[in-house]
């Protein structure tokens, strides 16, 4: 809280008064990053007319977004602290993980008339072979992620997005 305090250019006191506990305080903070996230995520429709092109800028954009500095940072932050703060670790990961899942199976569903559950295990194989192993290799330190701020409405067009369209094509969303 001392350094929080001292970055924020306040005192621990005038921190204590908005924020009433330091789990109170980072659960303000997964939710900051949770809106900042899901508008720079937007949803399949958002990306493209056609549905397969969308599936794969949505995907994408999801890779890109997790694979950003900050992003890793604080899947790191909210692993360590899962035992202190279950909570914080539960909405952040319903924040990054599962409504990214939630708007890519509904747009499953309904652009190729799936049931939910069929959309479900789609996504499910789809997310899992975007994932890995680009994502835990980034997580443990193994690849660099990108420092730099992300453009606020596209994906940078130098992502590799070769093996999402490869998983989407393997399992049939064409």
């Amino acid at each position: 809280m001392d350094e929080i305090a001292a970055r924020a250019n306040t005192s621990k006191r005038t921190l204590y008064a908005h924020f009433e506990s330091k789990e109170k305080l980072y659960l303000a903070v997964i939710e900051l990053v949770r809106g900042l996230y899901l508008d720079k995520l937007k949803t399949p429709a958002d990306y493209a007319a056609d549905p397969t092109e969308a599936i794969v800028l949505f995907c994408g954009r999801f890779m890109e977004l997790l694979l950003w500095a900050p992003a890793i940072g604080m899947c790191r932050l909210a692993i360590s602290e899962a035992e202190h703060f279950p909570e914080g670790s539960t909405r952040f990961h319903d924040a990054i993980f599962a409504t990214a899942h939630e708007r890519l199976s509904g747009f499953i569903a309904e652009r190729w008339k799936k049931t939910p559950k069929a959309a479900t295990t789609l996504t499910d194989a789809l997310l899992g072979t975007i994932l890995y192993p680009r994502f835990p290799r980034a997580l443990f330190g193994l690849d660099h992620v990108s420092d730099e701020w992300l453009d606020e409405e596209k994906l940078d067009p130098s992502f590799d997005l070769t093996p999402i369209r490869g998983a989407v094509t393997m399992l049939g969303l064409q």
